[in-house]
């Protein structure tokens, strides 16, 4: 598997801006699903005005946390939960892994307690591999048919209860990667979402209308 370039920093920063206006919902038990013990998070955070002009680099907000091991680890993810299809790319192509990666990573409360419950859930399934293969160090070495299996299985447990853990962290991490992808333009197009874009040809009111207003010819 060939890992897919890092997205630009300054286009993560604005997609998280954008993806925590839909994600961040009061009472949502994605964002409340505080388990593990992860390292503290450092940084100081955007403040209320970023500058989304700015070009960041790595760090410059806050350390990113996905080791390559990881973040390698979360493409596969991404691309069985939102695979490639015939119109639309797949999760890991438009860089949601890297979204995931920042979203975990950023200084304030719910996501701190994210990050713990993301990094828990991927030891988890590295530590799982060789008891489904024992001759598989880690859930990339597992053949896909048994990743997806997998998957499915902890998709099933979180159906029956999302704040039950192993399908807890499956539960958030299909949210994030969900919420991400679909606040992309790839993402909007592949649901049918125009949002505000206007109609590329206006042909003036319809027909009906000007006949009921007595403007018909005109």
């Amino acid at each position: 598997m060939i890992d897919p370039p890092r997205i630009p920093r300054r286009t993560a920063i604005q997609w998280l801006s954008t993806a925590a206006a839909s994600l961040s919902i009061p009472g949502n038990p994605v964002l409340s699903a505080a388990t593990g013990a992860a390292a503290p998070i450092a940084g100081t955070g955007y403040g209320p005005d970023p500058d989304l002009l700015k070009v960041y680099a790595p760090g410059d907000l806050w350390p990113l946390t996905f080791s390559d091991d990881q973040r390698r680890l979360v493409i596969a993810l991404c691309d069985i939960i939102i695979p490639a299809e015939e119109d639309s790319p797949s999760a890991s192509e438009v860089g949601v892994a890297d979204f995931v990666d920042e979203w975990i990573s950023s200084p304030y409360r719910d996501q701190a307690s994210d990050r713990n419950l993301i990094l828990k859930g991927l030891a988890w399934l590295d530590e799982e591999a060789p008891r489904r293969d024992p001759a598989s160090a880690s859930f990339l070495g597992l053949d896909s048919e048994t990743r997806l299996r997998v998957c499915q299985e902890l998709a099933v447990g979180a159906k029956a209860n999302r704040r039950e853990y192993p399908g807890s962290f499956f539960y958030l991490l299909r949210n994030l990667i969900a919420g991400g992808y679909y606040t992309t333009p790839e993402g909007m197009k592949a649901i049918g979402y125009a949002g505000n874009s206007p109609s590329p040809v206006w042909n003036g009111p319809p027909a009906e209308v000007l006949k009921r207003l007595g403007l018909e010819g005109e």
